[in-house]
């Protein structure tokens, strides 16, 4: 039997081994016009223009209903359950399944659509259990607003508050597990990815190292390591209007973020990862209010396929190396000077290494460690030019180890 049913939607990632692109792909959940933002509608965007491409769903039309865990249709009175006005402002898109994953925004329900479905008519599944244990629908730091699916092919779903990191699976068996709260590095000098005023809202996006990527509503970014939970403040955007709000990101085929407001009428905004500038997409669409943006890109993506290519050591996610929370700041550098901080590592000695993206080495600087949590101050010989490095930290026996991406401004 089918149901009606009040939508919004999802977003997405791909492997590491995946070198695809998926710009045109994009989905953007929307209300009905701009300024409405009753976020229930599912429409295909490109966000290298910021056009609507079809309307995948729309608010009020029929979909089949089915219980995600026993893929059966659910029965009219189940489905009235499921069938509520809450809105979506947290998706995810998983190339490999063809699945858009979401969240309600206010009783936090993971549900996801099968877009495989050649029926004509939309599959809408729904797991029983909510991400958060608290159905209060006034208390808004439990609210679900940021998703994305990781390097690893695992979706994660992050609260306002920050204070719980959900990771969840894509395949057939839909399993949640809350990892726990975040963690301010203490590079971020007061910057907190808790803070209601700086860091609530906003979206996700990963890339192809194993990092999540927040972009806050008021535009503040993040990176999450997901075995340490720790969030490292890497910038504010500059360059958009003082209206507009960053709610959803996405990231286009040449590996720049595009963001979206749900608020400002200014249509699509392009942000370079290095130095963290906008630009807005002329002629981007301003038909709809947009609450998130999700498709099947990761950032780095390029540098990781170059590093593979090169024979590089980055083929596994750089989460896979990490151990301890040792960590580089400040990040982005300037002035040519970082320091890495050994938090969790075991003393003894370490080699820093500097390389390019392709994997040629720059510079490498050998350190003895003889107490936990040393700090070491790295000054880059020489000085390079603005982009994007790694920096790899390695012991002698090769247990210990760590690498992230740095960028010089």
């Amino acid at each position: 039997m089918n149901q009606r049913f009040l939508l919004s939607t999802m977003f997405a990632s791909i492997s590491l081994f995946s070198t695809a692109q998926y710009a045109s792909q994009t989905y953007a959940i929307t209300g009905n016009s701009n300024g409405d933002f009753s976020w229930r509608n599912i429409r295909q965007v490109d966000i290298s223009s910021g056009k609507v491409v079809k309307d995948v769903f729309i608010s009020g039309s029929s979909a089949r209903l089915l219980d995600g865990t026993s893929g059966k249709q659910l029965s009219s009175a189940e489905a009235e359950n499921i069938s509520s006005n809450d809105y979506v402002a947290a998706s995810a898109f998983d190339v490999r399944s063809n699945k858009l994953f979401y969240s309600t925004l206010h009783t936090g329900q993971l549900r996801w659509v099968d877009l495989s479905n050649k029926s004509g008519q939309l599959s809408i599944y729904a797991r029983p259990q909510q991400f958060v244990s608290s159905a209060d629908i006034t208390d808004e730091s439990i609210n679900i607003t940021r998703m994305c699916i990781g390097a690893d092919g695992n979706g994660y779903a992050l609260t306002n508050d920050a204070n719980h990191l959900y990771r969840f699976t894509t395949d057939s068996k839909v399993v949640v597990t809350d990892l726990g709260n975040l963690v301010d590095a203490e590079a971020n000098h007061g910057i907190s990815v808790h803070n209601k005023c700086t860091s609530w809202g906003g979206d996700m996006v990963a890339d192809a190292f194993g990092k999540l990527y927040l972009i806050t509503a008021n535009h503040i970014v993040f990176t999450i390591d997901i075995n340490s939970r720790v969030a490292t403040y890497l910038g504010t955007i500059s360059g958009l209007p003082g209206t507009y709000t960053t709610n959803g990101a996405a990231v286009d085929d040449n590996g720049d973020i595009v963001v979206n407001s749900s608020l400002s009428k200014e249509g699509y905004y392009k942000v370079k990862l290095a130095g963290l500038f906008a630009t807005k997409i002329e002629n981007s669409d301003k038909t709809y209010s947009v609450s998130d943006l999700a498709n099947g890109n990761l950032l780095l993506q390029k540098e990781a396929d170059a590093l593979r290519n090169t024979g590089g050591q980055a083929i596994l996610p750089v989460a896979s190396l990490n151990i301890g929370n040792g960590h580089i700041y400040p990040n982005p550098i300037t002035n040519s000077v970082f320091n890495v901080s050994f938090d969790g590592l075991q003393t003894g000695k370490y080699l820093i290494k500097v390389t390019e993206l392709s994997g040629k080495l720059i510079m490498t600087k050998s350190v003895n460690i003889g107490i936990p949590g040393q700090v070491e101050k790295v000054t880059l010989t020489p000085m390079l030019s603005q982009g994007m490095y790694f920096v790899k930290v390695e012991s002698d026996d090769k247990r210990n180890a760590f690498m992230e991406k740095i960028i010089v401004n």
